[in-house]
């Protein structure tokens, strides 16, 4: 019986993902203002480990690139790269146009939007500074049949037409928000009101801010909009009401309204100097997407409702409700055009908070390894003085290399990083993790857990992050790989994780090709 493709793929998509990750090449942008804000330039057994070892890295490369070109043109670019990450190579501003075959003047008549993200707003000696990011774009009047044609590209063994009504209409209005055109050089204004609520946190208010007695104001943006539309910018803000932010340990959230948009809308977040701040990615943590498996991955995103994973929502309103002033952030590498369906969700199912994004001039897959990065480097530089809890899970190579290395970088602010092990949960997680970030941290200060009951009656406020009843078994090396493989430190150095690796994972395909 011939191998299935998915199979193939599932067996050598991580082997290239061990490769050497090149600079990222971003997309074209005129020149910086010289004071924005730059844009990045941008619990299981002991399992046994390798000892025998070869060095076929370059043999095994030419054999990936050999299956590839067998497969044909049809492998995304996420599987070529290693990277599963089906939200890739977006149409942008021209090539909309011309895949809808809309004219100047078709544009010119469709009315203005804007993604406004929720954001945050730190304290300095000038005062508060809020941060204003988002995208200015028009929506075409796409015909039900285009969106259905249009939404079939980015599904697997499946077409819209044999859908669940819903799932049919929500995969058409996600397409709908990707085939957007966007706006440069628009300068945007923006009203700032007092927020009453926001976030499902299980208390009044949500997400453990509060409401301040005034702030209301209209703001201009300093710089228009960039050439893919995007912009980003911290901008002072009056205080009007406003708590001082050296004068309380209160967030403050404040409504954001961008003018002459009628979806334009969000909560921001005005965040002390000192406190504590948990970053949270979204997939595969907090919802069960699957991103290691693309076609339960992109129908989970494009048209199944998004499903909490198990009860974890539980356990981000106990910490809401018992730590006081605790700021919460959402952090996910999905582009912003896809953004407003993860907002929805984590309004509606947990505590309020500010949100951070793929910007569009991330568009390619090495660039897309690049961006958790930057975001969590920019946070961090934005509140030296906060102490932050990082949360992901292990299908993430690029949270595997990031969250470890925010310790060395950034000493004395990572409080604890908590990782959910999603190839020990789900055996559809075929890609392998990497912990030697991990070999050199205090082995009290991180903890992989499998459910989220692991992380109950933990006071990480204080820095307990260790639940000593789940198991770690970490190897610092390759975990997760095939045939029950781990390797680790003790059999020799990261080259040589890397080429047994490859070794296992050669006998894999060459079986499957077998078949």
């Amino acid at each position: 019986m011939a191998p299935t493709l998915s199979f193939i793929l599932f067996t050598f998509i991580p082997l290239v993902a061990g490769f050497a990750v090149p600079e990222p090449k971003l997309d074209a942008a005129g020149p910086e203002h010289p004071l924005i804000t730059p844009s990045p330039t941008l619990h299981g057994g002991v399992t046994r480990t390798l000892k025998d070892r070869r060095g076929i890295l370059d043999d095994f490369k030419g054999n990936v690139n050999s299956v590839l070109s067998e497969l044909g043109s049809n492998v995304p670019s996420y599987v070529a790269s290693g990277v599963p990450n089906f939200f890739q190579g977006f149409p942008v501003g021209d090539d909309v146009r011309k895949e809808l075959g809309l004219d100047d003047s078709q544009v010119s008549a469709l009315p203005t939007s804007v993604l406004n993200i929720p954001s945050y707003a730190n304290w300095t000696d000038q005062g508060w500074n809020l941060r204003f990011r988002g995208n200015v774009y028009k929506q075409p009047n796409t015909t039900e049949e285009k969106l259905n044609d249009l939404a079939n590209v980015f599904l697997i063994d499946t077409s819209v037409e044999n859908l669940p009504p819903d799932q049919a209409a929500q995969a058409r209005n996600l397409t709908a928000s990707i085939f957007v055109i966007q706006q440069s050089n628009e300068n945007v204004t923006f009203s700032l009101e007092p927020a009453p609520t926001a976030g499902a946190s299980g208390e009044q208010g949500g997400g453990g801010a509060v409401t301040p007695s005034g702030g209301s104001q209209e703001i201009n943006l300093t710089y228009p909009t960039t050439t893919q539309g995007d912009f980003d910018e911290f901008v002072h803000i009056e205080s009007n009401g406003l708590t001082d932010g050296n004068a309380t340990s209160d967030l403050q959230r404040v409504n954001v309204y961008a003018q002459g948009s009628q979806i334009g809308n969000a909560t921001s977040y005005l965040v002390p100097p000192t406190g504590l701040t948990l970053i949270s990615d979204i997939d595969d943590i907090l919802r069960i997407t699957k991103i290691y498996q693309p076609k339960e991955g992109l129908l989970n995103s494009f048209a199944r409702p998004f499903v909490q994973w198990k009860n974890m929502p539980s356990i981000y309103a106990n910490w809401s409700r018992s730590i006081p002033d605790f700021h919460f952030h959402y952090l996910t590498t999905t582009p912003e055009q896809v953004t407003r369906n993860y907002m929805d969700f984590i309004y509606k199912t947990y505590p309020g908070g500010s949100f951070d994004t793929r910007p569009l001039n991330f568009s390619d897959v090495e660039a897309t390894l690049s961006i958790r990065k930057y975001l969590l480097d920019r946070i961090f530089e934005t509140f030296p003085e906060r102490k932050f809890i990082l949360v992901a899970d292990t299908s993430n190579s690029d949270v595997m290399k990031a969250y470890p290395q925010m310790v060395t970088d950034f000493p004395g602010q990572v409080q604890c990083i908590f990782l959910r092990n999603t190839s020990a949960t789900d055996d559809g997680d075929r890609f392998p993790y990497d912990t030697s970030g991990f070999e050199k941290l205090d082995k009290n200060s991180y903890m992989f857990f499998t459910v989220p009951d692991d992380l109950t009656n933990l006071d990480i406020q204080n820095g307990q992050c260790l639940n000593a009843s789940v198991q770690q078994n970490l190897t610092f090396g390759y975990q997760g790989l095939p045939f029950g493989t781990n390797l680790g430190d003790s059999a020799g150095t990261r080259s040589s994780y890397t080429s047994a690796w490859l070794s296992v994972l050669a006998v894999g395909l060459g079986v499957a090709m077998m078949l």
